[in-house]
């Protein structure tokens, strides 16, 4: 069994040499650890290995973890977020990967207002089109744009994926592509409040082949931390 250092360290290496082979800056691809049901010396353990940024998925599980890794980590919210708990969370991440409506857009802005702060968020992406997952329609992103960007207080730093699960990961291979020819044609347009710099998109899974199509911000959990042990 591999240690969770070897596994940081061979992620990254991994992360480099795929960069080098595509003539981009490893250095700008951001690994994001993702520590649901895990305790915090656990998640402490990762930084002595170099993890910078953490990812959480539920709104309370964050906001348990809050005080002990405030100081220490990056924290972003990657699960799906209900909008009677964005005021919970509005100052406390660093980047909201999972907004899928207008209705959590305005929530945002109007919490980020009162707390004086902006908010980076990137737009979640329902690429494959599976009922069982959130995001928006591909179709339906430059829409979701028009009417998003009035939304002073909410800056739009990219888009966000979750591939269908797959055995081959080459068959999450087209849903990548995809999100990143969207990616680079929004990024061409001169939106208010949108700054495209985020493309997240690749987890334990699939990552290799996320980042070999542009990826720059991979969410990765058990390749990092191993397999967890829910609580029935």
């Amino acid at each position: 069994m591999r240690s969770l250092e070897d596994n940081v360290n061979r992620i990254m290496g991994e992360i480099k040499d795929i960069c080098l082979k595509k003539g981009r800056d490893y250095k700008k691809v951001t690994l994001i650890a993702v520590t649901k049901t895990l305790d915090i010396p656990r998640i402490k353990e990762a930084i002595d290995f170099g993890i910078k940024n953490i990812g959480e998925n539920k709104v309370q599980e964050l906001m348990d973890k809050y005080d002990d890794i405030k100081d220490i980590y990056d924290i972003h919210m990657i699960g799906h977020l209900q909008s009677n708990k964005v005021k919970y969370i509005i100052d406390k991440v660093k980047l909201i990967h999972s907004v899928d409506s207008l209705s959590l857009m305005k929530e945002i802005n109007k919490r980020a207002k009162r707390a004086g702060v902006k908010a980076n968020v990137l737009i979640q992406v329902n690429v494959a089109d599976e009922a069982s997952k959130f995001g928006i329609k591909l179709d339906e992103v430059k829409n979701f744009f028009d009417n998003a960007t009035q939304y002073n207080n909410v800056v739009i730093k990219g888009l966000m994926t979750i591939a269908p699960h797959v055995e081959d990961p080459e068959d999450a291979r087209p849903v990548f592509k995809a999100l990143k020819l969207l990616y680079d044609e929004l990024g061409e347009k001169n939106y208010e409040n949108v700054r495209m710099q985020h493309l997240s998109m690749g987890m334990t899974n699939d990552y290799l082949v996320a980042l070999e199509e542009g990826s720059n911000m991979l969410r990765i959990g058990t390749g990092i931390f191993g397999q967890r042990v829910y609580n029935k």
